[in-house]
């Protein structure tokens, strides 16, 4: 199979498995244990997202100024930096880490 026909397979399939979800009744929907569970996959996955962009370089894993610029972030939120504060320490430790050699 062609990587069209698999996008066009892929894309099939989302659209069916949003499709179904309206089939559900609201009250399995309305479930605590539901809602704790979505919002636990969305954290989980957006995660996962943002180390796969941090660490990955095609097919390889690399450690350089992305991750970091994650750390540093990181420790910012943890302090309870705002917004604006951990994206400038993020940048500032990615430009540190490029100056250094770190690519």
């Amino acid at each position: 199979m062609t990587l069209g026909t698999w996008v066009i397979l892929a894309a099939l399939t989302a659209y069916i498995i949003k499709a179904s979800g309206y089939l559900l009744p609201q009250a399995w929907l309305d479930r605590p244990s539901v809602t704790e569970l979505a919002g636990t996959l969305t954290v989980g996955l957006l995660a996962s997202l943002t180390t796969l962009n941090t660490v990955a370089a095609g097919q390889a894993l690399v450690a350089d100024s992305r991750l970091l610029s994650l750390l540093a972030g990181g420790v910012a939120l943890k302090l309870k930096a705002p917004y604006i504060v951990v994206v400038v320490v993020g940048a500032l430790a990615a430009a540190l880490g490029r100056h250094f050699g770190l690519a």
